[in-house]
C-alpha cells in the first residue's frame, strides 16, 4: 500500500499550515495580511474588439473583450444602453473548470462584476440611447479567465475596467429612423471607476487578496465595491462563515484605501 498522502489529505494539511500561519499574522507567500500581489495591466490586446485588457494579480490572469453593437434597450429603461457581461471557465484556466454549460461560480463571478459597474453607474448608459425607445448600444463584456490563481474576482473587474477605459465607439447618425455608421470613433462614456477590494477570512484573520491556496483554507469570502467617492457602491460574501460588524468595518476602511492606489494603476495604464 502506498505511503503518499491522497490529494485530499494534502489539502487538508495545507490548510491547516494556512490557518496556522494566519493566527500569527503571517502567509504562505510571504506577503503581509493586507498586501496584494504584483498587478500588471495590458490594454488593446484584442485586436477585434473594441476594447481590452489582461490583468494579472501574481500568477492570476483574466483577459476581457468589449464589443458593443446596436440592439434594444429594457422595457424599463428604454432611453438607456444595456451593458452585459458573460464570464467564461475553461479547463486551461483551472482543472476543476469544465467546458460546456455555465457554472455557479462563472455566473456568481459575473454578476459579482456586474453589480459593481451598475451599482456605480461606471457606464454612463444614459448617453448609449440610439433612438428612444426603439434602439440603443449594447455593450457586451466577456470575461475570460486564463490562469486561476485566486482572487478571480478583483482580477476580472480590473480587466474589465480597464477594457472599458480604452473602448471606442463609432460615431453615428439617425438617418428616416435608420442608424447610420461612421468611421470616425469617441471614447465610451464612463461616470465612475469602482475598484473590488476581496478579503477572506482564514481562521480569525483577514486577508487581502487570497491567493488560491488561501482560498481553499478560508471560511468566508468578502467584496467591498468602492466608487470615485469613496463609497461602497457593492458587497459580496462567499462561503459558509461569517463576520463580525467590526471586522466589515475594518474591511471597508481597508477597501477605500487599497482602493486609490489600484485606481490610480487603472487610470495609468489605461491614459
Amino acid at each position: 500500500m502506498s505511503t503518499t498522502p491522497h490529494s485530499s489529505e494534502i489539502l487538508t494539511l495545507e490548510c491547516d499550515h494556512i490557518i496556522d500561519l494566519a493566527s500569527k499574522g503571517k502567509r504562505i507567500d510571504g506577503r503581509a495580511p493586507m498586501d496584494y500581489r504584483k498587478i500588471k495591466i495590458q490594454t488593446g490586446i484584442i485586436e477585434k474588439a473594441n476594447g481590452s485588457a489582461q490583468v494579472d494579480i501574481g500568477q492570476t490572469k483574466v483577459i476581457v473583450g468589449v464589443k458593443i453593437e446596436a440592439g434594444t434597450p429594457f422595457p424599463d429603461t428604454p432611453n438607456e444602453g444595456v451593458q452585459t457581461v458573460n464570464a467564461e471557465f475553461t479547463p486551461l484556466a483551472h482543472p476543476t473548470f469544465e467546458l460546456g454549460p455555465p457554472q455557479e461560480n462563472s455566473i456568481e463571478l459575473s454578476r459579482i462584476v456586474d453589480r459593481n459597474l451598475r451599482e456605480s453607474k461606471a457606464i454612463d448608459l444614459t448617453k448609449l440611447s440610439i433612438i428612444p425607445g426603439k434602439k440603443v448600444f449594447v455593450v457586451f463584456i466577456d470575461l475570460n479567465m486564463l490562469d486561476h490563481y485566486g482572487n478571480l474576482i478583483d482580477a476580472s473587474t480590473y480587466a474589465a475596467l480597464s477594457a472599458l477605459l480604452t473602448s471606442k465607439l463609432n460615431k453615428y447618425e439617425v438617418k428616416n429612423d435608420e442608424l447610420v455608421i461612421k468611421d470616425d470613433q469617441q471614447p465610451l462614456p464612463m461616470n465612475d471607476y469602482p475598484i473590488p477590494i476581496t478579503f477572506a477570512k482564514i481562521g480569525k484573520t483577514l486577508m487581502l487578496d487570497p491567493n488560491i491556496q488561501e482560498e481553499n483554507a478560508m471560511s468566508t469570502r468578502l467584496t467591498v465595491g468602492i466608487d470615485n467617492e469613496d463609497c461602497v457602491c457593492a458587497m459580496q460574501k462567499g462561503g459558509l462563515g461569517g463576520f463580525e460588524p467590526s471586522e466589515i468595518e475594518s474591511a471597508v476602511e481597508t477597501a477605500i484605501q487599497k482602493s486609490k492606489e489600484i485606481r490610480k494603476l487603472i487610470m495609468e495604464a489605461t491614459r
